[in-house]
């Protein structure tokens, strides 16, 4: 499968900054918007729709200028959106960042995930807490507190909003279904669009059968023709398909089979920024 979430927590080295200007607030080594941010106009304009087939960029571990021709950028949600671009805003709702699980536990501490024996059930790959969707009411709580972030995209000038993890059920072991992050996502659709920002699903290949149901706009697909996927997101969505290869085959493999129709870019798995020696950007 795709790697489900794309970069180490190391990607929040934007927080300081950013609590400096006053844009977020900063809780414990998490972030979350503030309340001032979840306040709107009564009826929120329509989402507009990323264009398929444009230029994208992935620059959720570090933002940075955007190349020639750039049209779509994803950016964490702690990063300003690039003017002129359709921006779309990086969240990850389904787990909890290694940084901000202290926050989690002091705050919310059923809404983290545990087995029977009371352990944290984690992402063993990410170092991630695996949030609890099982229950409506704990989908209720839990989409209170990603909502503010989803309001805070909005209010910083994003278009779209990501959820990440949408696949968070398959490292529950057992204790959640597709059906409970299917309602828990029905939930963040609601509040992003009641915010006038379309959302996108973020991989699991599994739920595009009840893309429909679920709400979701558009795709951001992590490694769709490395697992040979491309097709159906593709299907899905009227080619409004974000896709990001790693690996030089599946970039390749990717370029030849949808580079005239979905917007395709090779990133390096840090997805670092230019100063780097290991950062990597091509589109198709």
């Amino acid at each position: 499968m795709p790697r489900h979430n794309t970069v180490p927590f190391h990607r929040r080295k934007s927080i300081a900054a950013a609590a400096a200007v006053g844009v977020v607030a900063v809780i414990g080594a998490g972030l979350v918007f503030s309340d001032a941010f979840a306040a709107g106009p009564a009826t929120a304009a329509k989402p507009v729709l990323p264009k398929a087939n444009a230029r994208f960029d992935y620059q959720i571990g570090a933002p940075y200028a955007p190349a020639s021709g750039v049209k779509v950028i994803s950016r964490d949600r702690s990063a300003k959106p690039a003017k002129g671009l359709y921006n779309i805003c990086y969240v990850n709702a389904f787990q909890a960042q290694p940084d901000a699980l202290g926050w989690w536990q002091k705050n919310h501490p059923s809404l983290i995930l545990k087995d029977k024996k009371n352990r944290t059930v984690m992402d063993k790959d990410w170092g991630e807490a695996v949030l609890d969707t099982s229950t409506t009411a704990k989908r209720k709580e839990l989409a209170a507190v990603v909502g503010q972030w989803i309001d805070g995209c909005a209010k910083s000038g994003f278009q779209a909003v990501e959820p990440d993890n949408l696949d968070s059920y398959e490292r529950s072991e057992g204790l959640l279904t597709k059906a409970d992050n299917s309602a828990f996502a029905k939930l963040l659709v609601q509040r992003a669009h009641a915010k006038g920002l379309a959302i996108g699903q973020k991989n699991t290949a599994e739920m595009l059968s009840e893309h429909t149901e679920t709400g979701f706009d558009f795709a951001v697909a992590e490694e769709c023709a490395e697992y040979d996927e491309c097709g159906s997101y593709a299907k899905a969505y009227n080619n409004r398909v974000y896709v990001i290869e790693y690996e030089d085959g599946g970039f390749d493999k990717a370029c030849s089979r949808w580079g005239k129709s979905l917007s395709i870019v090779q990133r390096d798995v840090d997805v670092t920024d230019p100063g780097s020696d290991d950062y990597v950007f091509r589109t198709c």
